[in-house]
């Protein structure tokens, strides 16, 4: 062995990790190519971070902060049904002091300023949206010189997670989400109806049940599988995704890495139809967070104040959860990430 080399590569090693845990969170917003919303980037900076408002936050960053080299790495971030980035920023932020950058697109139609395509219409064109938005990146001057994108890791969170399990091999089909509603409306109603109405326990339900399967078989009726590849995407972490309306036997052995991330006491998404019916179908995916009394929220940091009480119903977080459990969830899909993605 060659100890010299050795020690030199330890030397460089450890200079890059002072390096990532020095620099500050940049912050920028590029333009989406095609039509598509803004992709909001996240990446280790040399510039100096100050207080930055978005939205109902104030994140620590330096905006438009001159980048500087970080590991190489890209990671895409697919947010959920009305997301925004900020509500991700915990996570980003642990992600590039690891090195990584961050890209966030907006998705059109399922975003917090348009919610007018929510559900399979979105789902159908998110993947897309993720491989321009690291077209977006790399045509960016900036970035081009640090990243390498031949190996992108891709995390989502709820409709997000359906995106990421996309990329994981997943074929899914608008007909099966209404064959999953018609099976199971009353053990998943959120799932299939969303914030239009929940199940009150009431004389009412079972005409809501008959309304909302009535409007999905009329909606949903392509039986068409959707399906979306791109090689760069070399490693996958979904979190609460909804998963119900996937051929299971398409996720069985996924070309890629995907770990899942499970909250026990999820509202929205009941765990059995969705992130924990991929694990029973996939033996090689890995949880890499499975938190019982975590809700489908718990995934949002900082969580979105205010919110109406439809969505608070099914997004806040169950009595007693502890969100100091959220920062080692942070570390541990960038750990992953780390794996699977740096040599």
């Amino acid at each position: 062995m060659n100890f010299g080399v050795t020690r030199r590569l330890l030397g460089g090693f450890l200079f890059l990790l002072c390096a990532a845990a020095q620099a500050a969170v940049g912050l920028t917003q590029l333009a989406g190519l095609e039509g598509d919303g803004p992709v909001t980037v996240f990446y280790p900076s040399s510039s100096e971070a100050q207080p930055v408002t978005r939205g109902p936050f104030t994140l620590n960053v330096a905006w438009q902060g001159t980048p500087a080299r970080g590991n190489g790495r890209l990671v895409v971030l697919s947010h959920g049904s009305g997301g925004s980035p900020w509500t991700y920023s915990a996570l980003a932020r642990t992600l590039v002091e690891a090195g990584f950058a961050v890209a966030v697109p907006e998705h059109r139609g399922d975003n917090y300023k348009d919610l007018s395509a929510v559900g399979p219409e979105s789902w159908k064109r998110r993947p897309a949206e993720v491989s321009r938005a690291i077209d977006a990146v790399a045509r960016d001057a900036r970035f081009a010189p640090l990243l390498q994108l031949d190996k992108v890791g891709l995390y989502g969170m709820s409709a997000g997670g359906h995106t990421a399990l996309s990329f994981a091999g997943g074929r899914w089909s608008p007909a099966l989400f209404a064959r999953h509603c018609e099976s199971h409306i009353a053990e998943d109603f959120p799932a299939c109806v969303g914030l239009i109405t929940r199940l009150r326990g009431d004389y009412f339900d079972s005409w809501r049940k008959t309304i909302a399967l009535w409007a999905i078989h009329w909606k949903f009726l392509d039986t068409t599988w959707q399906v979306h590849r791109d090689p760069r995407v070399q490693a996958v972490v979904a979190g609460v995704p909804f998963a119900a309306d996937f051929d299971m036997a398409s996720l069985a052995a996924p070309p890629v890495p995907l770990g899942l991330v499970i909250m026990g006491q999820d509202k929205w998404l009941a765990p059995r139809f969705h992130g924990l019916a991929v694990l029973q179908a996939c033996k090689s995916c890995a949880t890499v967070a499975n938190l019982p009394n975590g809700g489908h929220g718990a995934l949002l940091s900082p969580f979105p104040p205010n919110l109406p009480e439809a969505a608070a119903l099914l997004l806040n977080d169950p009595p007693g959860f502890d969100r100091g459990a959220l920062p080692e969830v942070d570390r541990k899909i960038t750990a992953f990430f780390r794996v699977h993605l740096l040599p």
